[in-house]
């Protein structure tokens, strides 16, 4: 029938943008038509219809790949109040999401990590804004799922935690009591394993950046900037891209677009690109390692002996902070195939000065390079690399550690919040080895390893191995812990009195770093 009404040449009406219509008069198999036109001529004209108390997607990560145009012009009309925004995290204090919660535009925040937003942090913690926190790459899959039409799913990410069971705190009260807790999931058992249930997320609206984009909406992302911007890309009703660069239609390899126009509604041209740079980290000199403060050495030794566990061939995670550090004392006889959360396979060093790139950072938001063979890919991709079991080893930080494994590394409720991240689910995942890096003692001395965790779970019985500044403990599935390693000049005894727990010791322990 199609071929036939092509055939006689019935005309095709198509809107354009305004409720102008065009016809074009279809002759013989050849097509020549002008489709509706998505262009808008600034970001203010292209938000200002998104109603208050709508559900907003905001893509990026960090400061990396965020649309500013857009979210500068939202912050620039009043008008648009009491959104949820839906968002990996909310950028740094005035910038980016933080724009937005400094006109007190957002009502409620979906997000897997605080991190160093101190306004965001007050705002949570002083009743101000409502909270929903989410592991990182659940977050991802509830907006893929959301975006291919699937209300729910299944994922063993925080099985055990208050993730399953509820009782994170949503919106707390002027006085610090909780007034919205999180409410407990359905699970579910497949092959014998328990899993919970994980409703989609949609978005009224979704705003994302690109790196191109052509006048269809097909879109190109740069580097890690890919990210969230995919998968958001595809779960609003309503999505507006931010583009560096707008070309013609044809442009665009087919084999190279990462997302269909099909999905896009609206595209402005960027009108502020300053790309600014979350944490700018360079390559520095190791050679002065003897003059830093006894503090920064201690987490060396730390690193040094954790950069040990790598083996050649290797795909590793490594979390933010000291197991980042790691990287960078890897043995160079071996290969290793690091990978970021974000979106990256195949991290290398952090950059020199002239290397730098605001579109390249791995999961901390550090700047860094890629080696040769590396990759990018969006986090929903990312993040089923990780649930998969294709990650071999995670290197994480930790508050808290049990004798049975159990980790406690996002939350000191009511004090300290700095979001789950990718580690819930890092540490879920079968197969994959969990190391765990920090100091065996608080500030205040008291033990970091204990009998039992007494804060908010990252994960049950996931820990394979402990790494701090006295000794390598492993962890016994149904036995306990058991040292394995001392520390230059720490002792038997020593360690005993500073750990919360019983544990055994191997008969050949033995001071190796």
């Amino acid at each position: 029938m199609t071929s036939l009404l092509l055939k006689r040449g019935i005309r095709h009406c198509l809107p354009l943008a305004g409720k102008t219509f065009a016809c074009n008069r279809v002759f013989g198999t050849s097509i020549t038509y002008r489709s509706l036109s998505k262009l808008y001529p600034s970001a203010e004209k292209a938000v200002k219809d998104i109603p208050s108390g709508s559900t907003v997607l905001f893509g990026g990560f960090g400061l990396c790949g965020i649309p500013e145009s857009l979210i500068s012009a939202i912050s620039e009309n009043p008008r648009i109040s009491e959104l949820t925004a839906v968002s990996n995290n909310a950028g740094i204090d005035g910038v980016g999401l933080g724009k937005l919660l400094n006109t007190r535009q957002v009502k409620r925040m979906v997000a897997s990590y605080v991190g160093e937003n101190k306004e965001f942090a007050r705002q949570y913690l002083s009743g101000e804004l409502e909270v929903e926190l989410v592991p990182q790459g659940t977050l991802a899959e509830k907006i893929r799922a959301g975006g291919a039409g699937i209300p729910a799913f299944y994922t063993h990410t925080g099985i055990g935690t208050l993730v399953e069971t509820g009782g994170i705190p949503i919106k707390y009260a002027k006085d610090g009591d909780v007034e919205i807790f999180s409410e407990p999931h359905c699970t579910g058992v497949f092959n014998g394993k328990r899993y919970v249930m994980e409703q989609s997320i949609s978005g009224d609206f979704a705003l994302v950046k690109a790196w191109k984009a052509d006048e269809l909406g097909n879109l190109v992302f740069r580097a890690s900037a890919n990210n969230f911007n995919a998968p958001m890309a595809t779960a609003g009703k309503v999505t507006i891209v931010e583009a560096e660069e707008i070309v013609p239609v044809g442009e665009l390899k087919p084999d190279q677009i990462h997302i269909p126009g099909i999905h896009v509604h609206r595209i402005i041209k960027s009108e502020k690109n300053e790309k600014r740079i979350e944490k700018l980290t360079v390559r520095q000199d190791q050679a002065g390692e003897a003059g830093l403060p006894a503090a920064m050495q201690k987490r060396i030794r730390i690193i040094k002996r954790a950069a040990c566990e790598f083996k050649d061939g290797m795909y590793a995670n490594l979390g933010i902070g000291m197991p980042m550090l790691a990287s960078n004392y890897i043995d160079p006889s071996i290969t290793v195939y690091l990978q970021s959360e974000n979106g990256v396979l195949g991290l290398g060093p952090f950059p020199t000065r002239s290397e730098v790139d605001p579109d390249l950072i791995n999961a901390g938001k550090e700047t860094v390079t890629v080696l040769q063979g590396g990759s990018f890919f969006s986090s929903d991709v990312s993040f089923g690399m990780i649930r998969g079991s294709r990650i071999d080893m995670s290197v994480l930080g930790g508050m808290e550690v049990s004798q049975t494994g159990d980790l406690a590394n996002w939350i000191v409720p009511g004090k300290m919040v700095k979001g789950m991240g990718g580690a819930v689910d890092l540490v879920s995942a079968s197969g994959t080895r969990v190391v765990v890096t920090m100091d065996h003692c608080s500030k205040d001395g008291s033990p970091k390893i204990l009998k039992r965790c007494t804060l908010p779970l990252t994960g049950v019985e996931c820990v394979n191995r402990i790494i701090t500044d006295m000794c390598v403990f492993d962890v016994v599935p149904g036995k306990g812990l058991l040292l394995r390693e001392l520390a230059s000049g720490c002792s038997v005894d020593q360690v005993r009195a500073a750990t919360g727990c019983e544990f055994t010791v191997a008969p050949d322990v033995a001071e190796t770093y």
